[in-house]
């Protein structure tokens, strides 16, 4: 068959995959004030920054030539489609998200999104986490979705409650001994 009539996949292309939300059909998309400034400020640098420095250099390389073997303008087009990717992607988030700020909660004497809270195990081990956002989540930091099985069970709690939640390693139960907003 002549080569005019296939066509040959380099791989170039990306197909387009939208990343799978974390959150159930139907639900708002709550996000703290610090986490909403931080994916606007990463907008912003994609935006002014990165962007036109990638546009720049794909220009150059195009200038160049020959762009079936030109790496520069390979890899910069490439790059292109992540980064616009991203934007979309930041765009749909904050054009949806709904900022909660811990300082304005009603009930500040249960837990509640944007809480901070120390927990105490069987142990004796005490442990502080925040619920905030899906985006927002840092485990190492102790900032806990809002959707995970412990921030669920935390939900409306008090200091002084016992609350059980299934972890992965089997069923646990946690002492509430403080809650902040902060």
């Amino acid at each position: 068959m002549n080569k005019a009539f296939t066509r040959e996949d380099n791989g170039d292309e990306d197909e387009e995959v939208q990343p799978e939300s974390p959150l159930p059909a139907g639900t708002k998309y709550y996000i703290t004030r610090t986490g909403f400034n931080k994916l606007r400020g990463e907008l912003d640098h994609l935006v002014r920054v990165e962007r036109p420095e990638v546009v720049s250099v794909v220009s150059w390389a195009a200038s160049n030539g020959d762009r079936s073997e030109n790496g520069d303008y390979i890899y910069g087009k490439r790059r292109l489609r992540e980064i616009d990717r991203r934007v979309r992607f930041l765009i749909k988030r904050l054009e949806s998200a709904t900022v909660v700020d811990p300082e304005t909660q009603q009930g500040l004497e249960q837990v509640f999104f944007g809480a901070t809270v120390t927990v105490c195990d069987q142990d004796g081990e005490e442990a502080t986490y925040q619920i905030v956002g899906v985006d927002e989540t840092d485990t190492f930091a102790g900032k806990i979705s809002w959707i995970s099985p412990l921030a669920k069970a935390l939900y409306k709690a008090r200091e002084g409650d016992t609350v059980r939640f299934a972890s992965p390693g089997g069923m646990r139960e946690l002492d509430v001994v403080a809650i902040r907003y902060i």
